[in-house]
């Protein structure tokens, strides 16, 4: 299925901040779903109710109904979009290029992506962990939106765009910071995107991004990436086991908007049928997990969450 794309010049300067895709965001990234089955909603309703230690894992259907596309989703996700596929670690670490290709089309691509808010799903699931319904929540998602939700009681599995590292000292820093220190360095910069993906990407051309100066680490001059977990890489394992001590206190899992189709993500679905701990699924779709849910309701997760009580 091909959708169309409109066409945007972006210029650097200091009121890039101020420009951005938006137009792409009159497009729908949230699959077509069938009328909402009232009698799952009632057993999803009962499932929360029963929960006193709930464990929620989401994915990027969840940020999809904010207006962030993902990669999976059938008809309206990158794979089924495009022929693009996201940038893989050993590509990143590996190749000079490869980092001047990304950061010029994230670059580009951050002034939407940093822009998104939480929708109904992020602000009730916020809600739940205040009323001490939601004892953890652990998204597979890099767009902070949870955090800027409100939430407390989260690990972040892939990490977060918003934060860039150096991969030779270890120095954190925000990537706000790195979009001004990017603007600085190419200040007659011009390129034109023709669509924006997931993560903060947008398509460039390899031509478009020659000239693009790509920022070192200011501590160490290393080299600079999201703090987030490429295809290809893996969650450290401090994170890992950090997830599974939260699910051991918990006695039940709502998985929220995922297909679950990455390992990092499904391990803990095994982890929770292991441990007898009962699992409900709300994703449009199907997802890996499918047989170890005991409750499955495909619907927007936004639209079925708001109606929920945490009691």
């Amino acid at each position: 299925m091909s959708l169309p794309w409109r066409v945007f010049t972006i210029k650097a300067s200091p009121g890039l901040r101020s420009i951005s895709v938006s137009a792409n965001l009159l497009m729908n990234f949230v699959p077509s779903t069938s009328t909402i089955d009232a009698n799952l909603v009632e057993r999803l309703q009962h499932f929360v109710s029963q929960a006193s230690r709930l464990f929620v894992i989401s994915g990027a259907g969840l940020s999809t109904e904010s207006g962030i596309p993902d990669y999976r989703s059938e008809g309206v996700g990158l794979y089924a979009r495009t022929d693009r596929r996201p940038m893989q670690y050993k590509e990143f670490v590996g190749s000079a290029k490869s980092r001047q290709r990304y950061w010029a089309r994230n670059y580009v691509g951050w002034p939407q992506f940093s822009s998104h808010k939480p929708n109904a799903a992020h602000r009730t699931l916020r809600r739940w962990e205040e009323a001490g319904k939601l004892h953890w929540l652990v998204t597979q998602n890099v767009d902070s939106l949870h955090s800027k939700a409100g939430q407390r009681r989260l690990t972040e599995l892939h990490g977060c765009a918003h934060r860039v590292i150096c991969l030779d000292c270890g120095t954190v820093s925000l990537r706000e910071e790195l979009q001004r220190r990017i603007e600085a360095l190419n200040p007659e910069w011009r390129a034109q995107t023709s669509g924006v993906a997931p993560d903060g990407d947008v398509f460039l051309e390899d031509e478009q991004v020659l000239h693009f100066r790509v920022p070192s680490c200011t501590a160490c001059s290393g080299t600079l990436k999201p703090e987030v977990t490429f295809f290809g890489d893996n969650v450290s394992k401090a994170t890992v086991q950090l997830v599974h001590d939260r699910l051991a206190e918990s006695d039940a899992m709502l998985v929220t908007g995922s297909s679950l189709q990455v390992y990092s993500g499904y391990r803990f679905l095994l982890a929770a049928k292991e441990r007898c701990i009962p699992i409900a699924i709300l994703n449009i779709g199907p997802t890996r997990a499918d047989h170890l849910a005991e409750l499955k309701v495909s619907a927007r997760c936004g639209e079925v969450l708001s109606v929920l009580q945490p009691h």
